[in-house]
């Protein structure tokens, strides 16, 4: 049987990868197929790992305060997991029903008193329940956006989220419009610096919080897709640094 024809200077590399795939093994096979199934149960088995060590967690520090007469647990052979967190949810919300309450926010205001005469236990307590409220709050703006910042000198740029405008005596003694910035840290986003940015100095981005998380948890091996149109994507909205530099030694000579 004749080879099928094939013009002078055609490019061979598509019969050599196809004869590269024919050619491929059982123990590369099985190797791709393991890496598959990594990459399929990995994220599923972590999360469930992670969710049952809270609900453990939880179980463990609330179970033994339910007195042994009320405990489920004590009339049946096998203990219940996820009895704490239940407990936990229940409790949270006939507090939350009771303080709703003209009673409820007697007591709220009279323990709030007790504490206020406390030296140390005020200061933890008091700057506490601001972070929560300002958090929790449905107006707040606290971690809202997500920014791309020059730091810690320029040309490097770092991820931070806008946790609100600064006010007081930061704001007062600067003519710029300050922004409070939390730039976290890798691989653990709860630590980080909190930075004062002038608003022109940082540049709003439109992935989500959640996705500059995972960036920053993964340490830019997780990159969000870029949503913008595809004439903004080819766009290049800030200048590199050299251009940059030229620019400010130019105002400062037009300024003298």
């Amino acid at each position: 049987m004749t080879e099928p024809f094939e013009p002078q200077g055609a490019d061979p590399q598509p019969r050599e990868k196809a004869a590269k795939r024919r050619r491929l093994g059982f123990g590369a096979r099985l190797r791709a197929y393991f890496l598959a199934g990594i990459l399929v149960t990995a994220p599923i088995s972590l999360t469930l790992y992670l969710a049952w060590l809270f609900v453990a967690f939880v179980d463990d520090s609330v179970t033994p305060l339910i007195p042994a007469r009320y405990n489920p647990e004590t009339y049946l052979p096998f203990t219940i997991p996820g009895l704490g967190v239940v407990v936990v949810f229940v409790t949270l919300t006939l507090i939350g029903m009771l303080t709703a309450g003209y009673v409820g926010r007697l007591l709220v205001r009279a323990s709030e008193g007790i504490l206020a005469r406390m030296p140390v236990v005020r200061s933890v307590y008091g700057a506490t329940k601001q972070i929560f409220e300002t958090v929790l709050a449905n107006q707040s703006q606290a971690f809202r956006e997500v920014v791309l910042i020059e730091y810690p000198r320029r040309g490097i740029w770092a991820l931070g989220f806008i946790t609100g405008h600064t006010k007081g005596e930061v704001q007062n003694l600067t003519t710029d419009d300050v922004v409070n910035v939390f730039v976290p840290t890798t691989p653990n986003p709860t630590s980080g610096f909190l930075l004062f940015f002038p608003r022109s100095d940082i540049h709003v981005l439109d992935m989500t919080i959640e996705e500059g998380i995972k960036m920053v948890v993964s340490g830019g091996i997780v990159t969000p897709p870029d949503r913008r149109p595809p004439e903004q994507q080819v766009r290049k909205v800030i200048p590199p640094v050299i251009e940059a530099e030229q620019r400010v030694l130019v105002d400062e000579r037009e300024a003298g």
